[in-house]
């Protein structure tokens, strides 16, 4: 049964859900027996280290991969649409549940809901994790609070399950890998909370920024406050993905830099179908038009879709775990030494 995580802080248990994104797989076909050739002109200095490749791929195939993506932003700015969107796939948790029009909670909730999604023999588990409440509060200080202890929380259950005596052969992997922050359309300049809320979370997760409903915007309003964002992420010190510290190489840092010249990213997210020149296409209708969601001339949905899942996803998940969980890592384990050295030494002076 596909649901939620047990033992999830505010998460909820949610009937079970299997899509698919395209075709079905094909028969996967067994491992061939490596084939010897004694014809003339064979290269014998052959040795065969490149079929680690393919080794690696079969083994990835049968474990398949998971993905943990927050989002988080004030309610009616898109969120559980552009998750639809982004996986075409009816993945939010307002779409799966369908309770009809939901009330603003008092405060923060945490919300996950998990897919087994497919596509062409690959298989992923997708949780979305979404933060209704967030944003909607007349006093919104501290409401980061709430979802840095969930961030934190599994990366302590992860933790727990790393360091038992008999571990599981595959740990199941709850820790957030990405969060998607939707900032409103304001054509003027970041919120405070914007910035506290980013400033706080980038030191944990790796956030990625988009301007909601970006269609609201004139490209000339779009590319100012484009502009306007990402100086005051420079001036706050906020270092959202891909960061620049974390480039491996030359290559990298030349592929990043020109995402983040484009950082946030103007989205426009629908799960609507309409015909355009005798073609079907994602898109809002308009009087004067249609906004194609996948076309870089309205908008830049392509470019946040290839960065979560063709190009970077798995990049994403290592900067998760060898980074942002290394450190949660490190510390609570100096936390843990220091109580224990504690213990000993107020043993020692005992009467």
């Amino acid at each position: 049964m596909i649901g939620t995580e047990p033992g999830r802080v505010g998460s909820e248990v949610i009937p079970s859900y299997t899509s698919t994104m395209s075709e079905p797989a094909k028969p996967a076909q067994g491992p061939q027996p490596p084939v010897r050739s004694d014809k003339p002109g064979a290269d014998f200095s052959y040795v065969g280290i490149d079929a680690i490749l393919e080794q690696m791929r079969r083994k990835a195939m049968k474990q398949g991969f998971e993905l943990n993506i927050m989002v988080v932003g004030q309610s009616g700015l898109g969120k559980s649409t552009l998750m639809n969107t982004l996986f075409k796939s009816k993945v939010s948790r307002k779409s799966v549940l369908a309770t009809g029009e939901e009330r603003i909670p008092q405060t923060i909730e945490i919300k996950s809901i998990s897919h087994d999604i497919e596509e062409k023999g690959v298989r992923m588990k997708l949780t979305v994790i979404d933060t209704p409440g967030f944003g909607d509060q007349i006093n919104n200080e501290n409401c980061w609070k709430p979802i840095m202890k969930f961030i934190n929380d599994q990366y302590e259950q992860y933790l727990q399950e790393e360091i038992n005596i008999e571990r599981k052969k595959r740990i199941p992997d709850s820790r957030v890998h990405c969060c998607i922050y939707f900032i409103p359309a304001t054509g003027h300049c970041l919120r405070p909370l914007d910035v506290e809320f980013m400033r706080r979370l980038s030191k944990v997760v790796n956030i990625v920024p988009v301007i909601a409903k970006a269609d609201t915007l004139t490209l000339e309003e779009r590319d100012f406050f484009k502009k306007k964002i990402r100086e005051e992420l420079r001036t706050n010190g906020i270092d959202v993905y891909p960061q620049k510290e974390f480039d491996e190489d030359a290559e990298d840092r030349m592929i990043n830099e020109k995402i983040r010249e484009m950082i946030p990213f103007a989205v426009v997210g629908s799960d609507q179908e309409y015909q355009v020149n005798g073609k079907r296409l994602l898109g809002r209708k308009t009087k004067w038009g249609t906004i194609e969601v996948e076309n870089i001339a309205h908008c830049e949905f392509a470019f946040l879709r290839d960065l979560l899942i063709r190009t970077h996803m798995q990049n994403i998940k290592d900067i998760t775990s060898n980074i942002h969980y290394e450190v949660y890592r490190v510390r609570r384990l100096n936390e843990t030494n220091k109580q224990a050295n504690g213990v000993s030494e107020g043993e020692v002076f005992l009467p």
